[in-house]
């Protein structure tokens, strides 16, 4: 493809005003850039920063993105710069064949708070296409008998190019016989026509060869040429005629191939050769050449390709009937392609947060999302939704967009993870839908506090036991996950008032951080010592019996003789005292 004159990307700003609705922000004008096809890729476009209202810094933090329409990535947004740039090569032709102006629309997105910037750009024509002729070589048959200033219509030149740079004049070679005019075509555009100057006369000169060039408006202009071969016949006096100067026809567009689409029919007054009726297309488009073939002979019109509604929505279709001696008689046929429900909807995840915290606050943005349906009217309409009884909810924001939003508070405790499967319906007949699953984890925060698995844990010690002696083990567990569900264990010191003064636990027992293994660290001397959990704390702590009773089994008075029976007793540990006073009770049973 060549090149011609670049114009560097250029850009318009408007800015009016915010607009803030439901949590989010739609900017009310349209950003336009432009920039020249062909243009080399990493080329600048624009800088953001001042356009959107942040720093550089914010563009990174809040997940600034450029989304397009058909979510392809034609420019980038550097976030170390805030400069918009060209992400690949553009062919305005193969983007927007003949539309002009040719508007890539897109949008600039902004999270934490969600912003949309609406934006287009422009991208402009250079003069990299010739002028080209469909038919390098034309046959005109004229009778020797047509009259001075009849117009012989001749098939337009194809230029890719647009505007300016597309073709803007013809012209043919100096000749006696023939100069040459441009018509407005039905379809845009012009067309060439010879006009006849002065009668012909076969027995001078049977044919004769003419150049037609096409010129574009390009700087400097490029050129296309085709050769006519003028060839005189002998007088016929009709014209054929078309039973209808238009034709209008309706066909929708999933029709099969070879499908036909209408019958033309015209008729000639003449006889014999100078009555026999041929039909062609004339100066169709690249479009009708593709789509449609008509058969010379019955005027049938088929399909030989498939048609698309989202891409063209009608053609307009040129055709012509010509006798045995070269006179011919037009007519039109306008097709409507009728829309069918053929596109299902199409979802986009643009934004997705996870995993999130469970003690994230409602209204937060889990995800953002887009739709489009390439079809039209209710066939192109769209309902979005999520499954029932989760913790999320859709809501349209801009456009085509909608976000994930946490309705309710989440416990991770009772489910750490949500499958969400995401359906997008058309309203057509019959209706099309698409189903798009994500997947959202939640994450731990420390909420939960250990649970030991009993309250309170009686412990058998024998009197004057081996320093290091294992004497029990607590347990506690934590529901959360991680390392805030790593649980240490420790003892707590006696609160004041819980415990002897010079009974010190410390020096009695010791707990293993991580296993709750209980050990004492010396021989105890008939000391009864209960573990206490205080509210809300993994840690264990000991204290002293009060004065008084309590459970006999805690008590082992091995060597203290032999009783001849056993007996019920209870201790009193008297304060600073350094003896026990044993008091024995009835026999619990006799031997």
């Amino acid at each position: 493809m060549e090149l011609g004159d670049r114009s560097h990307p250029q850009i318009r700003q408007v800015v009016l005003f915010f607009v803030y609705l439901g949590g989010f922000t739609v900017l009310s004008e349209t950003w336009r850039y432009s920039v020249a096809e062909e243009t080399e890729v990493g080329s600048f476009i624009a800088n953001v920063i001042e356009n959107m209202g942040c720093s550089v810094e914010e563009l990174a933090a809040r997940g600034a993105r450029v989304i397009f329409d058909d979510y392809k990535p034609y420019l980038r947004l550097d976030l170390q710069t805030g400069h918009l740039l060209l992400n690949e090569q553009l062919d305005r032709e193969a983007l927007c064949d003949f539309s002009e102006p040719c508007i890539l629309h897109f949008q600039m997105l902004l999270e934490n708070p969600l912003q949309f910037f609406q934006a287009e750009l422009f991208v402009t024509d250079i003069n990299d296409h010739t002028p080209t002729f469909l038919d390098k070589h034309i046959l005109l048959k004229i009778s020797e008998g047509t009259t001075p200033g009849t117009a012989f219509q001749m098939d337009s030149a194809q230029d890719l190019d647009v505007g300016r740079n597309g073709v803007q004049n013809y012209t043919i070679n100096l000749n006696a016989h023939f100069h040459l005019e441009s018509k407005d075509s039905n379809e845009g555009g012009e067309y060439p026509e010879l006009i006849l100057d002065q009668s012909l006369d076969r027995e001078k000169e049977s044919e004769f060869t003419l150049t037609l060039t096409a010129i574009d408006g390009g700087s400097p202009p490029r050129t296309g040429t085709a050769l006519i071969q003028v060839v005189v016949l002998d007088i016929n006096d009709n014209v054929p005629e078309f039973e209808r100067p238009v034709y209008e026809v309706q066909i929708p567009e999933n029709s099969p191939l070879d499908f036909l689409v209408i019958k033309v029919s015209a008729t000639d007054l003449d006889a014999g050769i100078n009555g026999e009726i041929s039909y062609s297309f004339s100066h169709m488009s690249r479009d009708v050449r593709k789509t449609f073939e008509i058969h010379p002979v019955s005027g049938e019109i088929h399909l030989k390709a498939c048609l698309d509604f989202e891409v063209i929505q009608s053609y307009s279709i040129n055709v012509q009937a010509t006798d045995g001696g070269n006179l011919s008689g037009k007519s039109s046929i306008i097709v409507q392609v009728i829309d069918v429900n053929d596109n299902p909807p199409e979802i986009a995840i643009t934004s997705l947060t996870s995993p999130i915290p469970e003690n994230s606050s409602p209204e937060m943005v889990v995800a953002v999302l887009s739709l489009r349906d390439k079809d039209s009217g209710d066939n192109g309409k769209m309902v979005c939704s999520i499954q029932d009884n989760l913790p999320f909810f859709l809501k349209p924001t801009f456009k085509n967009f909608y976000s994930l939003v946490m309705e309710h508070p989440l416990d991770r405790e009772r489910r750490d993870l949500y499958n969400i499967t995401i359906t997008v319906s058309d309203m057509g007949t019959p209706r099309l839908k698409t189903e798009r699953n994500i997947t959202v984890q939640v994450s731990d925060v420390n909420d939960n506090a250990p649970a030991f698995s009993q309250t309170s844990y009686t412990l058998l010690v024998p009197e004057n036991n081996s320093p290091g002696l294992h004497i029990g083990t607590v347990s506690a567990t934590d529901t959360d996950s991680g390392t805030n569900a790593q649980i240490t264990y420790s003892l707590l010191p006696p609160q004041e008032g819980d415990q002897d003064p010079q009974l010190a636990l410390a020096s009695l027992l010791s707990i293993h951080a991580d296993s709750g293994q209980l050990f004492a660290l010396r021989a105890l001397d008939l000391v009864a010592v209960r573990l206490c959990r205080r509210s809300g704390a993994s840690s264990l702590a000991g204290c002293s019996l009060p004065e008084g009773h309590f459970p006999g089994h805690l008590v082992d008075v091995s060597g203290a003789g032999t009783l001849s029976h056993s007996y019920q007793y209870e201790v009193c540990l008297m304060g600073g005292s350094g003896t026990n006073e044993l008091k024995f009770r009835k026999p619990i049973s006799q031997p």
